[in-house]
């Protein structure tokens, strides 16, 4: 008699691993950086998260994980009017958000690939080399955010849902994973910076995101108000959002604490992954509204304004 077992027929893969891997084959690029990406961030968050529970803990991971509560707490903090107020004015939103991109895109330029490239002169005693070693860790960044994007099952107001597997997840948590994808390389920015302890490098930078984390943190909460969640689960989502601020600043310290080129490759892959979403999801977030001059305006104030905190923090 043949064994039960013998004549079992194999149970079929689930329906999201199947959509996984065809989505791995259309996407080989894409694919292929995240599992560099995930892979590096898997070793270097072990890192960071042994060094702190043996109190071997540096001075730059304690400011990275203060840097990081502030990203969490500005977040939390921008959140809450959405407790009182259903929506802004569209044109006030975009040119908030329009804010929000501008100190970013300044804080990647003044506070991360600045720095990396002086990082990278000292160590490698080479301005070619140096630029070569911060373009790819952008290089990096990007590709690490082109793989979260593609495989990372999210939903964003105007486009709607998209990843692998997104019919599967419920809509508040596809709201949440789109919005880890936003916050996660800004916490990386701020363990980088502070990864060699100097505050002139980390405090502009980790002041700069902690500012342009409230309109962000207003502005999660209010899509997510319009989109039919209610109140209080839309603040306490788009606060909790914050929380991957501080695990990004782990990333990043732990990143940029191995060998000595590590620190200006980390600081160009955090300016890479935070300029890429800049482009990628918070400027046509401001555009398709109709109201891109308002947005280039705040675009420009919240350069200026880094550029002016740079100048005077760092």
């Amino acid at each position: 008699m043949n064994s039960p077992l013998a004549t079992a027929s194999p149970q079929p893969a689930p329906r999201w691993l199947d959509s996984a891997l065809a989505h791995a084959r259309q996407h080989g690029w894409a694919a292929g950086g995240l599992a560099v990406g995930l892979l590096a961030v898997i070793v270097l968050l072990a890192q960071s998260i042994a060094q702190v529970l043996a109190g071997e803990a540096t001075g730059g991971v304690r400011l990275a994980m203060i840097g990081g509560a502030a990203g969490f707490a500005t977040t939390a903090l921008g959140a809450l009017p959405a407790l009182v107020l259903r929506s802004l004015p569209q044109r006030i939103e975009d040119s908030l958000l329009g804010l929000a991109a501008g100190m970013m895109l300044a804080a990647s330029a003044f506070s991360l690939l600045l720095p990396g490239l002086e990082a990278g002169e000292t160590i490698l005693a080479s301005k070619p080399l140096a630029a070569g070693v911060v373009v790819a860790g952008m290089a990096l960044g990007v590709l690490l955010m082109l793989g979260l994007d593609a495989f990372t099952p999210h939903e964003h107001d105007k486009t709607g849902p998209c990843g692998p597997g997104y019919e599967r997840c419920g809509r508040v948590w596809l709201f949440v994973f789109a919005i880890a994808l936003h916050n996660l390389p800004e916490g990386m920015a701020i363990g980088v910076s502070f990864a060699q302890g100097d505050m002139a490098v980390g405090l502009p930078l980790t002041t700069a995101i902690a500012l342009q984390d409230i309109p962000e943190g207003l502005a999660v909460a209010l899509t997510m108000r319009a989109a039919g969640f209610g109140a209080p689960l839309a603040v306490l989502v788009a606060a909790a959002s914050g929380l991957l601020e501080p695990l990004g600043s782990l990333l990043g310290v732990g990143l940029a604490n191995g060998f000595a080129v590590a620190y200006p490759v980390g600081l160009g892959l955090a300016a890479g992954a935070m300029i890429f979403v800049v482009s990628h999801e918070v400027i046509p977030e401001t555009h398709r509204n109709g109201h891109q001059t308002p947005a280039t305006l705040g675009l420009m104030a919240g350069f200026a304004l880094m550029m002016v905190l740079d100048t005077t923090l760092g």
